[in-house]
């Protein structure tokens, strides 16, 4: 373990302050009354750099947080790790707690299997304490290396997309606010503060494919933030249709009105029943672009029973959807509900996320 400051150097002037990091957050909003929220933080300057500013943003709505630190116990010493990454916090006045992986560990694909269980204990600690947001420390640099590494593998326009600023799971709602800024300037913001972190040895391991692409050049963050723009722009327009055409009144389900699903362009439409399916049915993945396109075209084809739309229904990844027209106002909607036996929890679903205070402003322009 070795705690860094490199108080020494220069401060870097374009370090990240409230105002930067407030105009960061904003297109997640709407956040509850006095938000509570979580952060996984590993000790590194990444994680720490977005506790402390979390922390500062929360504070100034009232709020507070909770660091998540995961002990995965793969190397000798990550528990000294962890317990020292909770003092640093609790001395910064944030509460922490370790979450840690036991029981036996895979002989393969070891990162993959780290990477499902680290997210397991956050989602299960988020909705243990009740937190509906949890945010991740990914950064700018991180994205163009996740962009070079999926384009070598010959991923598609979704994976060259770069990993998503929010993602809804049935658990809780991940955000990555840093996905535009560059790693220098948190290292800026922990240097500004006086903050040291803990270097993982495992982020220079040649044998993990992030830390060869690392050495062998510089990442480039013009292009990363090239995509990370585009990509929250589709996260608006996304935020948008749903503000726009979910209704939050069907415990367990999700209720989409078919009359304004309708107006969305077709894309919108997939893209939007596939968060709705993914956050009800409760798996670790939406369904195949094919799949989702061919089910929002069912969802906007006109009904061939009749006015009440009964004889529509169809299921899609683990989700039941419905036709039905409610009596309230005679108009057509599609309720979605977890299939029979396939979700045995009452998921937290984007209505309830974006319920938590009405639709901001920031949220939708």
């Amino acid at each position: 373990m070795r705690l860094t400051s490199e108080d020494a150097q220069p401060v870097d002037a374009h370090l990240v302050e409230a105002g930067t990091f407030a105009r960061l957050m904003a297109p997640f909003d709407p956040f509850e009354t006095d938000p509570v929220v979580a952060v996984a933080v590993s000790g590194g300057r990444d994680s720490l750099a977005l506790a402390l500013l979390t922390r500062d943003w929360a504070a100034a709505r009232g709020g507070r947080i909770a660091a998540l630190i995961v002990d995965h116990g793969l190397r000798s010493g990550s528990d000294e790790e962890a317990a020292a990454t909770r003092t640093l916090l609790d001395g910064l006045g944030i509460e922490a707690v370790v979450l840690r992986w036991l029981g036996p560990k895979p002989q393969s694909g070891l990162q993959a299997a780290a990477r499902t269980e680290r997210y397991r204990l956050l989602s299960a600690e988020c909705r243990r304490r009740g937190i509906l947001h949890l945010l991740l420390a990914h950064h700018a640099d991180d994205q163009a290396e996740t962009v070079t590494m999926r384009a070598a593998r010959g991923s598609g326009s979704d994976g060259l997309a770069g990993m998503a600023a929010l993602v809804e799971r049935p658990d809780v709602r991940l955000l990555r606010p840093l996905l535009s800024v560059p790693r220098a300037r948190l290292t800026a913001t922990l240097r500004a503060r006086g903050v040291p972190w803990i270097d993982d040895p495992s982020n220079a391991d040649p044998r993990f494919e992030r830390a060869r692409l690392r050495a062998a050049a510089p990442s480039g963050t013009t292009a990363a933030a090239s995509e990370y723009g585009a990509r929250a722009g589709d996260e608006r327009r996304l935020a948008r249709a749903a503000v726009e055409t979910l209704e939050f009144d069907q415990p367990g389900g999700a209720v989409i009105d078919r009359a304004g699903f309708c107006r969305l362009d077709a894309a919108l439409q997939a893209r939007l029943l596939s968060r709705v399916v993914l956050a009800i049915g409760g798996r670790d993945h939406a369904p195949r672009r094919d799949r989702a396109e061919r089910a929002a075209y069912r969802l906007a084809a006109p009904a061939a029973r009749g006015k009440s739309g009964k004889g529509q229904d169809f299921t899609l990844s683990a989700c039941r959807l419905t036709l039905r027209q409610l009596p309230v106002d005679r108009r057509l909607r599609w309720i979605v509900w977890p299939e029979s036996g396939r979700n045995g929890r009452q998921p937290l679903v984007p209505a309830e996320f974006f319920a938590c205070g009405g639709p901001a402003a920031s949220h939708v322009d």
